[in-house]
């Protein structure tokens, strides 16, 4: 969901749906037990705030080695710049919503940087869902996109799991400058601080492999030292997979958000007015081909296009109100 990284995964998993079987399921209109409703009387804004932030934090259906580690890096998150941040403003039925037969949930949080701060903004979530091939589908995800105050890269980690013994990891720093044309920030963010040794541990298990995603423009958003695993234990061995999360995965996420924290977002890295207004259409248009290519694409075939219609606005809506 972050950053289209799902979408050609989605694809693949949810192609063998009939048009007619999606149809019967998309119709908010119809009564139903799952239906999403507002109530007449809307809760304190308080209330909300901290009901989707409890949601957001349960991560219900995935296995608990992968609920400790989203939680301890949004925890991580929250105590370093919560107080940069405003609060969610999503209505709450956008913080958290499924479609009308109840096979597929999701926890949205997303919170605007203020004036002060070089974050633009935080998108934190889950998905789950029933697989047409049977199974559950989980998807967890932290992105922290800067602002054009600074040319800091943004931080990504999602993980999508399709069943309890495979997970395909993404972790990384998605530059917001070319490379090429500035060795300096190649230097400054990906090599002095070592970030493809934690690829490189990864890479060692026998259970991980490489993935190489299908979509050309997933793949040029992502840095040099991109995590980016198919990790697959034999089936039934659900066991190893947690030995994994926790022992391999747990530290190394850990370690590069550490390293991310202390170098992007500690400021020393403003820029000019004229590389504010190149990082400020970068970003948007990022932005703008990430919902398209991700959002728009993947979420009807999860939620029905009515919901997701509606839910793709709500989240436009807050990502275009900032810089």
């Amino acid at each position: 969901m972050a950053v289209n990284s799902c979408h050609c995964f989605l694809h693949s998993q949810f192609a063998t749906l009939s048009s007619p079987s999606l149809a019967s399921t998309r119709r908010l209109s119809s009564p139903s037990r799952n239906r999403i409703t507002c109530t007449a009387t809307p809760p304190p804004p308080s209330s909300s705030m901290e009901e989707g932030r409890r949601k957001l934090m349960e991560f219900p259906y995935v296995p608990a080695p992968v609920r400790d580690l989203m939680v301890d890096l949004i925890s991580t998150v929250d105590n370093r710049l919560e107080s940069q941040l405003h609060p969610c403003t999503l209505p709450l039925d956008v913080q958290y919503y499924e479609n009308t037969t109840g096979n597929s949930q999701a926890s949205l949080q997303i919170r605007r940087g203020q004036d002060s701060s070089p974050i633009d903004y935080i998108l934190e979530s889950w998905i789950h869902s029933k697989l047409p091939t049977g199974g559950d589908l989980n998807i967890t995800s932290l992105l922290v996109n800067m602002n054009s105050s600074t040319d800091a890269p943004n931080f990504l980690t999602e993980l999508i799991q399709p069943s309890p013994t495979s997970v395909i990891i993404i972790l990384d720093l998605p530059p917001r400058k070319d490379p090429v044309l500035y060795p300096d920030y190649l230097h400054t963010f990906y090599e002095s601080t070592q970030l493809d040794t934690y690829r490189q541990k990864l890479e060692k298990l026998p259970e991980v492999k490489p993935y190489l995603s299908p979509s050309l423009y997933v793949r040029s958003v992502f840095s040099p030292t991109v995590i980016m695993f198919s990790v697959e234990t034999e089936t039934g061995d659900s066991a190893r997979m947690e030995e994994i999360v926790r022992s391999h995965l747990i530290p190394v996420f850990k370690d590069v958000l550490g390293i991310w924290l202390n170098q992007c977002t500690c400021g020393g890295r403003e820029v000019g007015e004229t590389e504010k207004a190149y990082l400020k259409k970068r970003d948007s248009l990022v932005r703008i081909k990430s919902i398209e290519i991700d959002l728009e694409s993947s979420f009807p075939r999860l939620f029905g296009p009515e919901l997701a219609s509606r839910v793709v606005s709500e989240i436009r809506k807050v990502l275009s109100s900032g810089s």
